[in-house]
């Protein structure tokens, strides 16, 4: 494999911080939305949004038809090696938009 294929492999960000900022950007975003945007299927954005859920990251509320996102910005990150730091600074280091209204 060429070094060039070898750098078309990877991201820096991992979808789960992609859909994150697809949230934090629009908080009224749907899935079929979100995930082309990140580059993946409307399944996988539905699993992803489901972890972030479950983790305490994000919050669902429906509104009729439509579900409406909420960030929490003071959950802490989930990988050990930041477990000290919360959602908020990443998504402040990303230079998200409007952090202040989402929570």
């Amino acid at each position: 494999m060429s070094s060039e294929d070898t750098n078309r492999n990877w991201h820096f960000l991992s979808n789960h911080t992609q859909v994150l900022l697809c949230i934090a950007r629009d908080p009224n975003a749907r899935i079929r939305d979100i995930a082309p945007t990140v580059g993946i299927t409307e399944r996988a954005a539905q699993r992803i949004v489901a972890d972030l859920i479950a983790a305490g990251v994000v919050e669902r509320e429906k509104i009729g038809r439509r579900n409406r996102y909420q960030l929490n910005l003071n959950a802490k990150m989930r990988h050990e090696a930041q477990s000290d730091q919360e959602v908020r600074q990443l998504l402040n280091l990303l230079d998200a938009p409007d952090l202040e209204e989402t929570g």
